[in-house]
């Protein structure tokens, strides 16, 4: 990716990580790039402003723009995916996080363009194979949902492609299992933004958060543990893997220690300067037997490929997000 001129692509990129994607890879001097989304909704527009790019495409028009105009693409970042864990019908997942992401596969293939994606640790569903980022368990992971389900569908397709060893495959690419990704420009999630998000407007609301009772004897009610990375740091390994191009492969992206939902709503108290106050409520029947109790990314493959930055720990996220984006409504 040394020739600036080039365009880079990014697809979801008026969501969550795609847009902190934006801003950063402007920061790095990049500023023809190709965003693509739905962009029909205005309460993502927001996490836009102020970025640099070439122009902006329709999510469903890419591939016949990108058949018309031919241009010149240096890297692709696919971070675009239905991730909605509560829509139950598989087809809408499939349509968007498997058929969608071949069509870049072979776009990028044919093209010879480096391509990162993004993948989930909901592909590891329960935990029953552990959280080690293997080629040889992708075939036998078990995700709880519909969308776990999708990417890993496509994590095994990908990896078909690749021990074939013929011309259908990227000349780099990284498939990145995104654990509990937190951090700005999450406005527009609703239901599916962080704990931290939804913990600061309880606060605000009435002084308290609720989190969901442990429905397992093996787990405290608040002791559910999950992997949670900061949103600068995803966007910093997504650059790096494209930068460095390393063995091409599924790299896991979590910090590498799992941490209690009760430890994240503390970490946000204290970024509002307050003392914790948190109540137990039971969890809604409809995610009850699809949900995660502990995910922990093994990050040795990553480490192993040469990336040594080190990660925020969840206090340094959760401070740096509620002090300076949350508690001020600002973007990323």
């Amino acid at each position: 990716m040394s020739n600036r001129s080039a365009y880079i692509v990014v697809t979801g990129a008026a969501g969550f990580i795609g847009s902190v994607l934006a801003g950063w890879l402007n920061q790095q001097g990049y500023r023809d790039l190709i965003l693509v989304d739905a962009f029909d909704r205005e309460d993502k527009a927001p996490n836009l402003e102020g970025k640099a790019f070439s122009l902006r495409v329709e999510r469903e028009e890419l591939f016949d723009w990108l058949a018309r105009e031919r241009p010149v693409v240096r890297g692709f970042y696919h971070i675009g995916a239905r991730t909605d864990t509560t829509e139950f019908d598989y087809s809408v997942h499939e349509h968007l996080n498997v058929e969608y992401s071949k069509k870049v596969w072979r776009y990028c293939s044919q093209e010879g363009i480096p391509l990162v994606y993004a993948s989930s640790a909901a592909t590891y569903g329960a935990g029953e194979l552990g959280y080690d980022d293997r080629h040889d368990i992708v075939d036998e992971l078990k995700p709880l949902n519909a969308y776990g389900v999708s990417k890993n569908e496509f994590d095994k397709w990908a990896l078909h492609q690749w021990a074939s060893g013929g011309s259908d495959q990227p000349p780099f690419w990284a498939g990145l299992k995104f654990f509990n990704v937190y951090g700005p420009n999450e406005y527009h999630k609703g239901r599916m933004a962080s704990v931290i998000f939804h913990s600061l407007n309880q606060i605000r609301k009435d002084g308290v958060v609720r989190l969901f009772k442990s429905h397992r004897p093996d787990f405290s009610d608040g002791q559910q543990l999950r992997d949670f990375i900061y949103v600068k740091d995803v966007i910093k390994v997504c650059y790096w893997l494209m930068q460095h191009q390393p063995a091409s492969g599924i790299y896991n992206l979590g910090t590498g220690e799992a941490r209690s939902f009760e430890d994240l709503v503390k970490a946000t108290f204290g970024g509002l300067d307050m003392q914790a106050n948190i109540r137990y409520i039971d969890m809604p029947e409809d995610i009850r037997d699809k949900y995660q109790y502990f995910t922990q990314a093994n990050m040795g493959k990553l480490r192993a490929a040469g990336y040594t930055d080190p990660f925020y720990s969840l206090e340094e996220g959760v401070d740096d997000y509620v002090r300076n984006y949350l508690a001020k409504a600002a973007y990323l």
